[in-house]
C-alpha cells in the first residue's frame, strides 16, 4: 500500500529542496509559497540566476501546492517561460491550483524576486493516485 502525503510533511522530507537551501513561506491547500536565498554560485555564464534552479524552484512550489491535499499528485506536465533575468538575490515561487480533477490537476506558478518582479511563469499538471 503506497502512503499518502501528509500536508503538514510533504516539503520537509523533500531533500532537493533542502539542498538548494528552500524555505517554505506558505502552504495550504492547493496553494505554496517557497524561497531560495541568494547565492552567487548559481549565477550562469550570462551573471544571472541558472535557468534550472528557477525551473528546480518552480517545480517545488508546484509539488507542495499539488501534495496538499493528503492525496498522491505526480507531475506529468510541467512547462516554464523565463520572463527576464534574474540578479543573483533571493527568489520566491507563488504555487496555485488553476483546476481539480478527479485524476488531473493543474497549477500556475510566479517565480518572483526581491522587487515582486516577475522572472518566470510556470505551468504544470499533476496525475493524482
Amino acid at each position: 500500500m503506497e502512503a499518502k502525503p501528509d500536508d503538514n510533511d510533504y516539503f520537509e522530507k523533500d531533500l532537493f529542496a533542502r539542498e538548494l537551501g528552500c524555505e517554505l513561506l506558505e502552504r495550504g491547500q492547493g496553494v505554496a509559497r517557497v524561497r531560495m536565498p541568494a547565492a552567487s554560485r548559481r549565477l550562469n555564464g550570462l551573471g544571472t540566476t541558472h535557468g534550472a534552479l528557477i525551473f528546480a524552484l518552480a517545480d517545488i512550489a508546484f509539488a507542495t501546492a499539488c501534495n496538499s491535499h493528503g492525496q498522491v499528485a505526480i507531475g506529468v506536465q510541467a512547462n516554464i517561460s523565463y520572463l527576464t533575468g534574474a540578479n543573483d538575490g533571493p527568489l520566491e515561487a507563488r504555487a496555485r491550483e488553476l483546476s481539480r480533477g478527479r485524476k488531473l490537476a493543474t497549477y500556475e506558478v510566479r517565480v518572483v524576486d526581491a522587487e515582486e518582479r516577475q522572472i518566470a511563469a510556470f505551468q504544470a499538471t499533476a496525475y493524482l493516485r
